[in-house]
Formats: structure tokens, sequence, C-alpha cells
């Protein structure tokens, strides 16, 4: 089996082990069923992943990567507009992804919830969220570098504190679809954010 094959394996494994998420639950995605949705023989899950709980870990790094990097390209466009602006319109677009996908966003709380209440498991959770502080911090990196600002808060601090918002901002939306209220929501963060920024230091 070539490296290339592999990683196609890989990627077939991984989007099958979502869509059955999404439609089955968390607990529905064993390894008999991945390999069955995605057409494979069984070998090929143990060959592409050494157990379940990297596949998990996978499954979340696939949907986080998926809602960043819009946001990214869009920053790169805007570069030299004013600083509330680039803020808001980089969340905006990490929201547009959100709302593009949103049973892919349901399925990371329920991970997080089965991660949780399994035996063994319980360290999925604890790697998603460092997963999440990681790629929130670089987002906000790269706006302040887009921007031509520093953040008046550790960064360490202003990423948890960034990634608890959007994360209650989230899972409210994903009750009650309220689109007008977490538009509204999301704004005055970015106008809070903008607030937290000052000129580089010479």
């Amino acid at each position: 089996m070539t490296r290339r094959s592999a990683d196609e394996r890989r990627e077939e494994l991984l989007e099958a082990a979502i869509r059955i998420m999404i439609r089955d639950g968390v607990a529905g995605a064993t390894t008999r069923a991945v390999v069955a949705e995605a057409g494979l023989p069984l070998g090929a899950f143990h060959y592409c992943f050494r157990s379940k709980e990297e596949l998990l870990t996978s499954v979340v790094e696939r949907i986080m990567r998926r809602a960043m990097a819009p946001a990214t390209a869009l920053a790169v466009e805007i570069e030299g507009a004013p600083v509330p602006e680039i803020i808001q319109a980089t969340l905006r677009a990490y929201w547009a992804q959100i709302a593009a996908s949103p049973d892919e966003h349901q399925l990371t709380y329920e991970l997080t919830q089965y991660a949780m209440r399994q035996p063994g498991l319980t360290e999925v959770a604890r790697r998603q969220y460092r997963h999440y502080l990681d790629v929130y911090r670089q987002s906000l990196e790269a706006t302040a570098q887009l921007a031509g600002v520093e953040w008046a808060l550790p960064l360490p601090v202003l990423a948890r504190y960034g990634l608890s918002v959007l994360d209650g901002l989230t899972l409210h939306w994903l009750i009650d679809r309220d689109d007008a209220e977490a538009h509204a929501a999301l704004d005055a963060y970015a106008a809070h954010l903008a607030a937290l920024t000052r000129p580089l230091a010479d």
C-alpha cells in the first residue's frame, strides 16, 4: 500500500465517520460501521488509525479546521481595513461556516460529552479544547498582524475568553436558530475585541 493510498483511505474513513456520527450519533461510529460506510475492508481502519481515540480526535480537528480556514482567508483579503472591520469580517466569516454546517458543529458538542463519559476517552475532550484554543489563538495572532495592532490582554487569556464566547453563542444558536440575535451578539463581541487592541509599540 503506497503512502498516497493510505492517506486516501484515512480520508475516506474520516469522512465516513463524520457522516455516521451526524446520522446515528457518536456511539454509532463503531469500527465496523465506519469501514462499511467507506466501502473498505475492516483491516483498513487499523492500518489508518491506531485507535478510536485517534479517530475521534481527527474528527474534531477536521471540523474545526473547516470552520476557521475561511475566516483566515477572508482576513487576508481585507488587510489594511480599519481594525473593527477586520475583526468583524473575520468573525462573520467564521459564523457563516457555523451556519452552513450546523450538523457538524452539533456533533462537536456530542463528541465532548461522549468522550467525557467513556472510560479511556477523557483525553479526547481535553485534546479537543486544547485544539480549539490553539486554532483560535492562531486566528487572533493573524488578525492582529493584519490589523497592525497588538492585544491588550495576554493571548492565552484572550483565546480562552473568546473561545468561551463563540462556544456559547454556537450552542445557543444550535438550540434556537435565532439568526438575528446571534449576529447581534457576534457583532457586540467583535466591537469588544476591537476595544482590546492597541497600536504596536515602537
